[in-house]
């Protein structure tokens, strides 16, 4: 794989890499910031469950088909190391004293925990044999002066960071004529850590692997072809995940995270930059970045440098770069030929599907489309057209939860009838022996059911004499 294609694939094992590192407002003080690191933590083996509940391993399996050459992979195992940033103020006597946070110049610093990129790359590993690796991230202690505007010391900040001694196990089995390839990563630290915060600090965070195929192709596991359905139904995953990464229709690469994800996922185009919530709803959090106070502001600056930049990337914003936020609706329906794949040289750009034409109309305001109109939309139940208005008894059936089943043989009225662009049809409904359906209806908090969950109640059928109609 070539350089511009790593990059590619780190963009996105970036946002899991930093999935957790910074949370929603982004301050120290936020109750959410006191518990952070959620997804790929490789706790400490010997850590008392008591104090910290992550398992200190991670494994995957995928699939490589031989090309004839000889096969080989190259690993690279990424994740943060905690680092303490903690801030100390000078004393009269030239001591320091330890302060959860230390005003210079009218600007706050603050303790906190901090991390720090890492990455392990273990290169063209031949698998004709196992490889059992081990690797110990260095930890280490760095001192930063802190001065006011006449150069006098009024503090500094103290960061430190504990190794991690960690391991890596390859290897490959032959498997219907392809090759299972697994992997483990397991975090050998030696001591027995006394808190939750000494086992934190004493694990890799946000773990993940990229592989590169040499001598092969990997085979996906989400829609495998039809040779390799067994294969793929006999790989294990713990706490890992593989899926295909890079140019859609490549076959050199496989990312390994700690969440599931779809084949050759991507980070929205119209992300401006990370907000550290999966990049899934950048408009909201950029509006309520928009909406902190300047004090909640300030905190925020002086919480973490990545946190800074939000800040100020969402003040600097304008109203056509909110506008943007918004995303493109496409037609799924456009696409090309099922199962067919670009041209590896192709511009991914050319083969994607037709965005909707809106006339310039926001797409998100269905008062913009003049061919939806949910209040006077109808669809034909049993021979009957169903609109606003019409009453309706209740059969849940399709993936009916606990709640869905309390409205079985009950009656309804339609509220609206809706499409999606998939070609769906949903009929909203408030139920008419709901105490609260006035409020509901106002509110627009509605029940969805397909269409072949409603019978239509005979024509005429009115709140009065509804129970005189069959159930």
């Amino acid at each position: 794989m070539n350089a511009p294609s790593l990059h590619h694939v780190r963009t996105v094992a970036d946002a899991v890499l930093y999935e957790g590192y910074l949370l929603y407002p982004y301050r120290a003080s936020s109750h959410k910031n006191q518990s952070r690191w959620q997804f790929g933590v490789l706790g400490p083996p010997s850590a008392a469950p008591a104090c910290f509940g992550e398992e200190p391993d991670m494994a995957m399996e995928c699939l490589l088909a031989p090309d004839g050459s000889p096969t080989a992979v190259t690993v690279h195992l990424r994740f943060l190391q905690v680092q303490v940033r903690e801030v100390q103020r000078r004393e009269a006597d030239g001591g320091h004293t330890p302060v959860a946070e230390l005003t210079v110049d009218g600007a706050q610093v603050l303790s906190w925990e901090e991390a720090v990129e890492q990455e392990i790359v273990l290169p063209a590993l031949s698998l004709t044999e196992p490889a059992d690796v081990r690797r110990t991230v260095p930890g280490g202690e760095e001192v930063e002066q802190l001065t006011d505007t006449d150069g006098a010391p009024v503090g500094r900040i103290v960061r430190r960071r504990l190794p991690l001694d960690l391991r890596i196990r390859v290897g490959a089995t032959a498997d219907d004529g392809l090759l299972r390839l697994s992997l483990a990563v397991a975090n050998e630290h030696p001591g027995t850590p006394g808190s939750k915060d000494e086992a934190i600090r004493s694990s890799p965070i946000g773990a993940h692997l990229i592989l590169r195929a040499h001598g092969g192709a990997f085979v996906s596991l989400l829609e495998p072809p039809e040779h390799a359905v067994a294969a793929a139904a006999r790989c294990r995953q713990r706490r890992c995940w593989p899926v295909l990464a890079g140019a859609e229709g490549s076959a050199d690469t496989v990312l390994g995270a700690p969440i599931i994800l779809y084949d050759y996922p991507e980070v929205a185009e119209q992300s401006p930059g990370a907000l550290f919530d999966s990049t899934e709803i950048d408009e909201i959090l950029t509006l309520r970045v928009m909406t902190m106070t300047e004090q909640e502001k300030a905190e925020a600056r002086a919480t973490d440098p990545r946190a800074r930049e939000i800040i100020e990337r969402c003040d600097a914003m304008s109203a056509a770069d909110l506008q943007q936020l918004h995303g493109l609706l496409r037609e799924p329906h456009a696409a090309a030929v099922p199962g067919s794949l670009p041209p590896l040289n192709a511009d991914l750009r050319d083969s994607e599907p037709p965005g909707f034409d809106t006339g310039g109309a926001p797409w998100w305001d269905p008062a913009s489309d003049a061919a939806v109109r949910p209040s006077s939309d109808a669809v034909v139940i049993n021979g009957v057209s169903v609109s606003q208005g019409s009453l309706v008894r209740v059969h849940p059936s399709r993936r009916a939860d606990a709640q869905d089943l309390f409205f079985a043989g009950q009656v309804a009225r339609v509220t609206a009838v809706l499409s999606d662009v998939d070609g769906g049809t949903h009929v909203a409904l408030v139920l008419v022996d709901d105490p609260a359906a006035d409020m509901h209806d106002w509110y627009g908090r509605y029940f969805y059911f397909a269409p072949d969950e409603l019978e239509p109640l005979p024509v005429g059928t009115t709140l009065e004499n509804r129970e005189e109609s069959p159930s």
